[in-house]
Parts: structure tokens; sequence; C-alpha cells
């Protein structure tokens, strides 16, 4: 990951800028720079990942334009031929193609033409407009604010626009800010037209796109690694990946020293493969001491989030002090897509797409958070092949009836896309989905209860209602999240919509923990 933070104006003293900068720091550690070019402030942090010399430096500027942009431009290479005879290169850095196509096509154009995971800042001295953009699914983050004089900044994380700015509000995924006014680009969850493809076309386009999502995600000019949890979704990353790869790949998994539910299986999958695996184990003092800086680095409040970040800000911190990878790929955003295990209670196959499209749209609130902020703040960049916009797209318009558990298999589909073709152990490939924060060991939620009962009394979260009437705690550990988010974000709690819940309108959805375990169907999930 990289980080940045501009600014409309020079209002801001440099050596304040550059302290503020220094907040995201850990998201580009490898060269840091900041630029006043045409009386605009441009902050960069660097994780070299694509061109590694300084060529690959940002801010990219022209003698009108100024651009940094935290991301990966997937098809860099065909958007490059399109401008070569127009524009002098000064690096092989996927994301200067952003200069000359902008200036060729202008911005609503540009984003269009994008495939990546990207959020960008632009300045065009032509028309002195600040503009941004963020790719559709939010996988890269980005926030925006007003200094005390009405200038807009932006950044890629809040903490960096807090000393300077205030109305700090999350960058809409899929959405452009052309210097007046947001303009929606790409709503990956609005679905214009099904197609009704058979269950045997389905599963090949899936794989078909899958696989070609893994590939186009391992380019880097720096060493690329796999998180392996033993699930469906990260196994399946490692098999395509494996596959593609001619030497071991690196994987590598997490699970408490009691019972952790998924280290045995991403084990079994390890071997299979024969990646060069790794496993780190954490215990009740590491859980316990990470919690306020997890929360810090993750600016959510949210209970499921905080949960699920734990294992993986303290496995990411451990690939970062103990290997010389940069690039981690990771299985977020099939569950979105293809269902939880309380989606098996959807009354409908209309109920079940609705579920799908609100959770495609607050992603980057959740999952696509946490991913981002335990990767990035430990100087990696995480990349999504689930959240692939071929990929995406093609299975948003799945029939949602196909998609129903009507096949007594969660996630049916995707399972059946590589069934029989040895990119997986089938035991492996059918195993009952066990939630993250569970599957690292039940034990780890069990010690969070457990200080957070030592905390808080009833009382206090009966009183909870009138310290924070916006998206109220209502058990001790979520008031415990709450004090620890507000000290760090005093009254941003709004940054995030609500808790990460099951849809508590559907039968035996109505839970008062977003653990899948809590849930009738859990079944052998978390054995």
């Amino acid at each position: 990951m990289c980080g940045f933070l501009t600014m409309g104006s020079t209002e801001v003293e440099i050596d304040v800028f550059d302290e503020v900068l220094g907040k995201i720091e850990g998201r580009g550690p490898d060269m840091i720079e900041t630029s006043r070019l045409f009386d605009k402030t441009f902050g960069f942090n660097r994780l070299a990942i694509m061109d590694l010399s300084e060529n690959g430096m940002q801010p990219f500027s022209d003698d009108h334009t100024i651009v940094v942009c935290n991301g990966e431009i997937y098809n860099y290479p065909e958007l490059k031929k399109n401008i070569m005879d127009e524009y002098t290169f000064k690096s092989s850095s996927d994301c200067e193609v952003l200069i000359p196509l902008y200036r060729k096509y202008g911005l609503d154009t540009l984003v269009r033409y994008l495939d990546g995971e990207y959020a960008f800042c632009l300045y065009d001295a032509d028309t002195d407009k600040m503009m941004a953009a963020r790719d559709p699914i939010g996988i890269r983050p980005m926030f925006y604010g007003y200094t005390e004089k009405g200038t807009i900044a932006f950044g890629s994380e809040a903490k960096a626009l807090m000393p300077v700015c205030k109305e700090i509000m999350p960058f809409p995924p899929g959405h452009y800010y052309d210097g007046e006014k947001f303009v929606c680009f790409n709503d990956v969850a609005d679905v214009k037209l099904m197609h009704n493809d058979d269950v045997e076309t389905i599963a090949l386009n899936l794989r078909v796109k899958l696989i070609e999502a893994v590939k186009k995600r391992l380019q880097s000019d720096a060493p690329v690694g796999y998180l392996l949890s033993g699930g469906l979704d990260s196994s399946l990353v490692c098999a395509i990946g494996q596959r593609i790869t001619d030497t071991p790949i690196k994987t590598f998994a997490i699970g408490m020293e009691t019972d952790p539910i998924d280290l045995k299986y991403a084990k079994e999958v390890a071997e299979f493969l024969g990646t060069d695996h790794t496993e780190v184990i954490m215990t009740k003092e590491d859980v316990l001491g990470s919690l306020r800086e997890v929360i810090r680095t993750l600016e959510t409040w949210d209970i499921t989030t905080i949960r699920a970040s734990i294992g993986m800000y303290l496995l990411c911190k451990y690939i970062h002090e103990h290997t010389d990878l940069k690039v981690i790929l990771t299985g977020e955003v099939s569950d979105e897509l293809f269902g939880y295990k309380y989606t098996d209670f959807a009354p409908s196959p209309e109920e079940f797409q609705k579920e799908s499209q609100k959770r495609m749209r607050e992603l980057y609130m959740y999952d696509v958070l946490r991913a981002d902020r335990c990767i990035s703040a430990n100087a990696l960049e995480g990349r999504v092949p689930f959240a692939d916009l071929d990929f995406v797209d093609y299975t948003m318009r799945i029939d949602p009836k196909k998609k129903m558990n009507t096949y007594n298999k969660g996630k049916y589909l995707l399972r059946h896309a590589f069934e029989g073709l040895n990119y997986l152990p089938q035991d492996i490939l059918f195993r009952e989905k066990a939630a993250f924060s569970d599957a690292v060991g039940h034990s780890m939620v069990d010690y969070l209860k457990e200080y957070a009962d030592s905390l808080y009394t009833d009382e206090d979260v009966v009183n909870a209602k009138e310290k924070y009437p916006y998206c109220t705690p209502f058990t001790k550990e979520s008031l415990l999240y709450r004090d620890i988010f507000e000290s760090y974000y005093p009254g941003k709690a709004k940054w995030i919509k609500d808790f990460w819940m099951p849809n508590k309108t559907w039968e035996n959805c109505d839970v008062n923990d977003p653990s899948a375990r809590v849930l009738k169907n859990y079944g052998d999930s978390g054995k």
C-alpha cells in the first residue's frame, strides 16, 4: 500500500503537513515526499511495488497536472499503449498512466477505463480544480475533509486529516469528485440485467474469471505472499496462485495457542499445494495487548471488524518483521457475492439479492476496511482477486435462485466451479465455513468478552444509549470497542454506518452477537 495527503492550498505550514503525513507513514515507509506545485500541497508515502527505482516515486506531474495514487492499475499495459505516442513516460509505474489519460479523455472517461484497486487525487492547473476518485468497491481507502478556511483535502486514512480538517467523511467507492460535486461512475451492486446461464456455464465462467483475477494480481516488481486461513476462499486463491507460479508460493496462517480451528486446514491445503507455509501462534496476551492499536489502526468501532482484525493484524505484523514480502493476496469479498451462513435463512431469492447488494455497497466500511488497514499498517499491499470487476459483475448478475442454498451447501456455485479439477482436496473444497474471528480459535473472542466483563457492569451497558446515541453499544464488548474508538476519534462514529450483523428481519437471524457460531445452522463450521 501507499498513503497520501493532499490539500487544495498551502495554508498549512510544511512542517505541520509533514507531521500529519507521518501519521500514515506505515502505509509507505520506502520513500516520503511533500510537494508544493500550483499553490497546492501533495504528500506521499511510498511502498515500492511497481518500478522500485526513484522514478516510480509520486507525485507524478507535468506542466498542467499533478497526481498521487494509492493503487494498482491492472490494465495499465493496454492503457499505456494507447498513449505512448503522446506522452513521454518517466517511469514504469502503473499509476503514471493517469496523467496522460486524464489529459486525453477527462476524468469521467478515465475512471471508466481503469481496471484496478485505487484511490487518487489529481489537480488540473488549467481549470484550477482538485479532483479525486475511488475504485468501485473501495479496496483502497480515501477520506475527504475541509480545512478551517473551507479548502478540500483528501487523505488515505482519516487520521491523516483529523489535525487539519473538520467534517471528515469516507470518500464513497465508485465515485469521483470533479472539483465541485461527487459523481457515481460505477455502482457494482446496481444490476441492470441478470443472465440466465445454467449451473455448468456459471461454474466455467466463475473459474475462468477468478483465475484471470489472480493472474493479473501477480503483476509486481516486489515479492508476493498469500494469507491462507484454510477456508474455501483463501484456499482457492492460493491454489490458483500456485498453479500459475513456477516455485512454491509463500503462505501464512495464524491461530490461537489453545484451539486454532483453521490452522490444521491451512496446513492440509499447504501440504496439498506444496507451498512454503508458515504458521503463527498468538496468545491471550497478544490479543489483549494489540486491541487498542488495532482499533486505532482500523478507525472503526464495529464488533465483527475488530474481532476479525486482531489475528490478521498480528499475522501481517509477523510477515513484515520476518520476510521481504510486500504484496499479499487475500480472499475477501467472496462472502458478499455468494453468501454467508446467515443468508441460508434468506426468505426468497429477491431478499438474497437485496442483501448481497447492501453488503457490496457497504463492504468498504467492514471487511475491505479490515483487510486494508491490517495489511497496510504493516507496510504491505493487499490485493483482492474476488473483488475483480469482471468477476464481480458476472457474479452479481447470476440469478439469485441459483445462489440460494438449495444444494445443502453454501457457496455451491463457487465450490462446483473447481470441483474434480484437483485444485483442492475435496474435504476442503466442500468444507463448511467458519468465521475468521472464530476460526483463529474460539478462545480469542472469549478472552475479549472476559476482558470487557472485567471493565464494565450491566448498568454501563444500559447507560450507553445516553453516552452514545448513534449506533449504541449493546454489550460490554461493544462498549469497550466504542470507548477505545472515541479516545482516538471523538465524535467520528458516523464514519461507520452500523454494526455488521445478520439481517435481523429474517427468521433465525435476530441475534445479539455477530459471530456465525450463534446461528442455528453453524453445525460443523467450528470443527
